[in-house]
Order: C-alpha cells, then sequence, then structure tokens
C-alpha cells in the first residue's frame, strides 16, 4: 500500500519539484502559457523564459565540464531563435575534445515551443522532453536539477553511444 498524501505537506506546502508540474497541468487545464492564451502572447513568456534559465543550464554543464571532462569541455547557446518548424528553440551545448573526435552529439539542454505545441518543453539531445513553465528568476532556479539531470543523463546515453573513454576524468582516474 502506498504513503502517497501522508508526507504531512498540505497542499499550499508542495515540494518545489512539483511546482512546476502544477503550472504546467494548469496550462493544459486553462488554455494558456504565462498569463497568455494566443501564440504570440506565449512566444514572448517564451523569449523572457530563456535568459532566465540560461545561468543555470550553464550551471548544470559546467558541473559535468569541470568534474568530468576536466575542464577540456566548451559551452556554447544560441539563445532564442527560430525553428525549423516555425516555433522557437534555444540550445545550450556542452563540446570537448573527445566527443568531437568520435563524432556523437555533444551534451545538450534544449528549450522549445514547437510550433504545434501548446507551450515550451526541455529535452536532451538524447533524452525525453520535460515541461518549461518559467517566468521568474525563482522559478527558473528550481529547475537547476531538472537541467543537471538531462545533462547528466545525455552524458550517459553518449558514453553508451561510443564508450567510456569520452569521459577524461574517467579515462585519467579522477573517479578513484
Amino acid at each position: 500500500m502506498s504513503n502517497y498524501g501522508h508526507t504531512g505537506l498540505s497542499a499550499s506546502t508542495a515540494p518545489t519539484s512539483t511546482e512546476a508540474l502544477l503550472r504546467h497541468f494548469a496550462d493544459l487545464r486553462d488554455g494558456t502559457h504565462g498569463g497568455s492564451a494566443s501564440r504570440q502572447g506565449k512566444e514572448r513568456a517564451f523569449r523572457d523564459t530563456v535568459p532566465l534559465l540560461d545561468p543555470y543550464a550553464r550551471e548544470a554543464l559546467e558541473d559535468i565540464g569541470s568534474h568530468l571532462l576536466l575542464g577540456s569541455g566548451e559551452i556554447t547557446a544560441t539563445g532564442v531563435r527560430r525553428s525549423r518548424d516555425g516555433g522557437l528553440d534555444a540550445i545550450w551545448a556542452l563540446t570537448w575534445p573527445e566527443q568531437r573526435n568520435t563524432g556523437i552529439a555533444p551534451i545538450t539542454i534544449h528549450a522549445f515551443y514547437g510550433a504545434g505545441f501548446h507551450h515550451p518543453h526541455l529535452q536532451g539531445a538524447t533524452v525525453g522532453q520535460w515541461p518549461l513553465n518559467v517566468s521568474t528568476p525563482e522559478q527558473a532556479a528550481a529547475e537547476l536539477p531538472t537541467l543537471r539531470a538531462i545533462a547528466a543523463a545525455d552524458l550517459h546515453n553518449l558514453v553508451f553511444q561510443r564508450d567510456y573513454r569520452i569521459i577524461p576524468a574517467t579515462v585519467r582516474g579522477a573517479d578513484r
């Protein structure tokens, strides 16, 4: 038998990790995103979200770059741009010599609001999608664990596309 609902938390003290999902589900219910029902308003909300998310996306990638890639990585960011499908997107990518030499994708955090989508999402190069519903600096900061999870899962999947030797810290024995 599950103990769900028996944590002692009331609905008003929901864990931060569920707040983005609650905003997401409310948007689905209400047909809105960022307080707007129009595509134009939703795109404006996405354009406002990307700069809020930027320092946290970079931090998630810098964590891997510093500790696993031993400083050999390079982070690039596109900023908001029009995507091929007519929507909007922004990409943060972490590349490093071993990854480039083997021809696999970089570790990627991809924020996108597809042309046919109701609201934006996050994904990695090799991992699934998460709801993206951010409109304040505090909400952006709360996404850091998700961004770290995307980056870590992406790196894990990239290792399986090649092997552990794409990770400098593992090759050099920093894991011991």
